[in-house]
């Protein structure tokens, strides 16, 4: 064993040790963040605003702090963009994340010197989880890349902003730097298509052993890599041995991305976001990630069937059930409070507190009260393709409420690498894992009020086409699953254009 496996080793078991210390008490863990970030924040314009100084309880924190969105949020971060201190959080951000997606256009999240280690820290650990839980050091000799966006910042009123992973990319250990890859130019390539060819030709000769990134976009990466080398991603980079990702549910690609590597590869799930990193896969024999207690981050919790209701009831970490979907709230470090996040969790065990993304809040196929979220589709076509040689780029469903002929149904939107013998069959295996996961649907299905699902082949290209046509190509940019409307099936079938 090389002395860098070794001291690897000797590493990942002192972090082991010191998640195991937190991870055992967890509801004391979290009330010590509660009342850190209650007493850091007393003095701001927002603490002064909701009575921080007579907060002493969750109880407190409910009637005084309401969930917010970032629409709601957004005065107060207008302020700090404009200059002015000690607004969410003592002081200034040291950066702003900058996003896109909302109503009112570019998001800018703040990042303080507070929080911000925490998003290399939490990335660094889930790789010593596996180092530790594996014995398996050696990929440390090899190439490490990343798929992220560029580390280009720009500045406003005397804070930095980007994209989360171009900020991150600031903060690669020295002892990384040599084995990191691609080069600081290739990364601050705006493009993707052309950013991926040029990491193509920096990496294809090189000892890669590393692979990092959002499953469809190392895809693309993977894809031109054989077209250009004529083999296998497994044969191309002999030691590639662990795919890191995050964003989306890696099961729908596995057999894809199996297929292009030409063997199985170790994964590590991740769940960061620029609002915090909240979990990472501690474990390659437990399902779920491991909730991060202890990172500045205070979690609340909200039953998404009651989301939407008045005044629904917000839990705290003692309080959760195994398998209930929630909505997740945070309040952090970085100055984000009783803040909905959009994305809906499940616990798959309370010790210690491990969960599952289950969609977005917001993302959900409900046209006839079903309420269809994110895991139940990745499921059901996760179950349809077992044992069929069926494989996926992509998918997303969407309701069809007025058919020109028959009932209405989900149309589900699916570019095949490898379709089905018998599509008929494989859209009724989509149809009967659904029903078999929502009660809801299965009754409609069985009162004539849906008909089955219904398949739309998208031609080969063709999410990648939309998503480059509304400018979110590559990067941390990911494919709705599911939405309540048309708007991207209409895209996909022709029938809209983002010109009309």
């Amino acid at each position: 064993m090389s002395l860098k496996s070794f001291a690897a080793k000797l590493f990942a078991r002192k972090i082991h040790n010191d998640t195991q210390k937190w991870a055992k008490k967890p509801a004391e863990v979290q009330q010590k963040v509660f009342n850190d970030l209650i007493a850091a924040a007393r003095n701001t314009k927002f603490g002064r605003d909701h009575g921080f100084e007579a907060i002493k309880s969750h109880a407190d924190y409910t009637k005084n702090v309401p969930v917010r969105d970032y629409e709601a949020l957004k005065p107060y971060v207008d302020r700090i963009v404009q200059g002015e201190e000690d607004v969410l959080w003592k002081g200034k951000p040291v950066y702003f994340a900058k996003t896109s997606g909302t109503t009112s256009g570019a998001k800018y999240i703040p990042l303080t010197k507070e929080s911000m280690p925490y998003h290399i820290q939490a990335a660094r650990n889930a790789i010593l989880a596996y180092i530790h839980e594996t014995g398996n050091a050696a990929f440390v000799h090899g190439k490490m890349i990343f798929l992220q966006g560029s580390p280009v910042l720009e500045e406003k009123n005397g804070i930095n902003f980007g994209r989360l992973s171009g900020i991150v990319a600031h903060y690669v250990p020295k002892y990384l730097q040599r084995n990191r890859m691609p080069s600081w130019d290739t990364n601050t390539i705006e493009d993707w298509e052309t950013k991926v060819d040029a990491i193509v030709e920096e990496t294809y000769n090189e000892n890669m052993s590393v692979i990092s990134g959002i499953p469809s976009w190392v895809q693309m990466y993977f894809e031109k890599l054989q077209q250009k080398e004529g083999k296998k991603v497994g044969d191309i980079f002999k030691g590639f041995s662990l795919f890191i990702y995050g964003g989306v549910n890696y099961e729908p690609y596995r057999a894809k991305f199996e297929s292009l590597i030409g063997r199985k590869v170790d994964s590590i799930e991740l769940f960061p976001a620029s609002e915090g990193f909240f979990a990472y896969q501690d474990s390659q024999k437990e399902k779920g990630m491991l909730l991060l207690l202890n990172s500045g981050i205070f979690y609340e919790f909200i039953k998404a069937e009651e989301f939407f209701t008045e005044n629904p009831k917000r839990y705290t970490i003692g309080e959760v059930e195994l398998g209930v979907n929630y909505a997740l709230i945070i309040s952090t470090n970085a100055g984000l409070w009783a803040y909905n996040i959009g994305d809906t969790v499940q616990f798959t065990s309370l010790s210690p507190y491990r969960v599952i993304v289950t969609g977005r809040i917001k993302h959900y196929i409900s046209a006839f009260g079903e309420h269809v979220i994110g895991k139940e589709v990745e499921t059901a076509l996760n179950e349809a393709m077992a044992g069929t040689g069926a494989s996926i780029n992509e998918f997303t469903v969407a309701p069809q409420i007025n058919p020109q002929h028959g009932l209405p149904y989900h149309e589900w939107f699916i570019e095949f690498e490898e379709e089905p013998g018998d599509m008929a069959a494989f859209a009724g295996r989509i149809d009967d894992a659904m029903r078999k996961q929502n009660v809801y649907y299965d009754d409609l299905i069985t009162g004539n009020v849906l008909r089955k699902a219904v398949i739309t082949r998208v031609a080969k290209g063709g999410f990648r086409d939309y998503m480059k046509s509304i400018g979110k190509l590559g990067g941390q940019n990911k494919v709705p699953r599911l939405a309540n409307d048309r708007t991207i099936a209409d895209v996909l079938t022709g029938k809209h254009t983002l010109n009309n």
